[in-house]
């Protein structure tokens, strides 16, 4: 899976022009959001094939700025603090999150600025070091 970060213009209808795009290329939106920020749209969409879906997007004119590799972990939803902990995780290994949102499946999906560091903390956090 693939994070894209993804310019849109703020005006009526751009999402509905991106989702369209991509249902036509046959590509599922896994997660992700959008947002406003200084009068422009700035979207990260998880898709299961980045290079497909920047295609169908580019092909109607939509801007795919960048295309991210994700870290995937699944939270301890019963046990408060998680999110707390897992972000520390990072920041003691000198890893700053860049983007952070859910999955449709409830999973944490994290955009960081060194991919390699993230996945040995995340890989810590799933065999429970940081539990």
């Amino acid at each position: 899976m693939k994070d894209l970060v993804i310019r849109l213009k703020n005006q009526v209808g751009a999402l509905a022009d991106m989702g369209e795009a991509l249902a036509e290329a046959g590509i599922s939106v896994e997660g992700g959001g959008a947002w406003v920020v200084n009068n422009e749209g700035i979207a990260h969409f998880l898709v299961e094939d980045g290079k497909k879906a920047r295609q169908a997007l580019e092909e109607k004119g939509i801007e795919v700025i960048k295309e991210n590799e994700i870290l995937v972990q699944r939270l301890k939803q019963d046990q408060p603090g998680q999110l707390g902990k897992i972000t520390r995780a990072m920041q003691k290994a000198g890893v700053n999150i860049e983007v952070l949102y859910s999955d449709h499946d409830n999973r944490l999906i994290l955009v960081v600025d060194d991919y390699e560091k993230g996945k040995v903390v995340s890989n810590n956090w799933t065999q429970g070091v940081y539990a």
